[in-house]
């Protein structure tokens, strides 16, 4: 219960900080713009990505889709990917983990795979699956993993011994204490790795989108450069941060309610 007062009773000043900084971020932006210490040619003013965003809600031009259209597409894209790296990573870093046989089977394996950069890949993955979803698909799922599969992995190696050791003086057997302490152990890191995860597919988001992509908001921003259009960059740009903030606060929101409740 000290737990959730903690988490939830914030004092007024800290409440009121964000929204400060933001609005003094915001003024700092359109100052610097509208005072042509920044040419309006090379950075567009939030005034002005204001009015592009509300015109987007209904106009597809310049760039053939409406903001709806490109946000649906984007998170459809990375919804799957984002899944798909947690259905898969954080099993297989759990099993690293505890399991010596799975380790030394996926590590070195793993680990020469880790270092490539998920841009790296867009060439076979063109060859592979083509220009549609799958080929997006595969390119954020191969950013998702990594994070998921170290942060997974380091989780159960965390555990501490000493209650792996009472557990086996307790005749535990070893999936019984994979799954009833390890798990629960590991649970903080994995949570890191939902959040590290999230960042890393909404990254390489525009990268996926470079595959002759006609709808997107990484497609949306690679359009608004092309036609030299620094506002529609930005509102791209914009909409990626916005969608990736909310998305990651639901995660946090689910992480203190379950971390809450195993505390109890």
């Amino acid at each position: 219960m000290a737990y959730e007062e903690i988490v939830v009773k914030k004092p007024l000043p800290l409440i009121a900080l964000p929204c400060l900084s933001v609005a003094a971020f915001l003024l700092f932006w359109e100052w610097i713009v509208v005072s042509g210490t920044v040419p309006s040619v090379l950075l567009a003013p939030p005034s002005q990505v204001f009015t592009v965003f509300m015109d987007k809600l209904g106009n597809p031009n310049p760039d053939g889709a409406i903001l709806a259209v490109h946000a649906w597409t984007s998170l459809q894209e990375a919804f799957i990917g984002y899944s798909l790296s947690l259905l898969v990573g954080i099993p297989l870093g759990l099993a690293m983990g505890w399991f010596r046989i799975v380790e030394g089977l996926i590590r070195p394996i793993f680990e020469l795979i880790r270092p490539i950069p998920p841009i790296a890949w867009i060439p076979l993955t063109v060859f592979w699956f083509g220009i549609g979803l799958t080929g997006k698909v595969f390119i954020i799922w191969i950013a998702g993993i990594v994070p998921c599969v170290i942060n997974s992995y380091v989780g159960v190696r965390m555990t501490q011994p000493t209650l792996i050791q009472m557990a086996r003086t307790y005749g535990a057997t070893d999936w019984q204490i994979f799954h009833q302490l390890c798990i629960p152990s590991a649970l903080p890191m994995v949570f890191g790795a939902l959040q590290i995860a999230l960042a890393y597919c909404w990254t390489n988001l525009v990268g996926a989108e470079l595959l002759a992509s006609d709808t997107g908001l990484g497609y949306l921003i690679t359009m608004g450069g092309r036609l030299g259009r620094p506002d529609i960059v930005v509102l791209g740009m914009v909409c990626v941060g916005i969608s990736g903030a909310i998305l990651g606060f639901i995660i946090d929101c689910v992480e203190r309610r379950l971390l809450a409740g195993i505390r109890r």
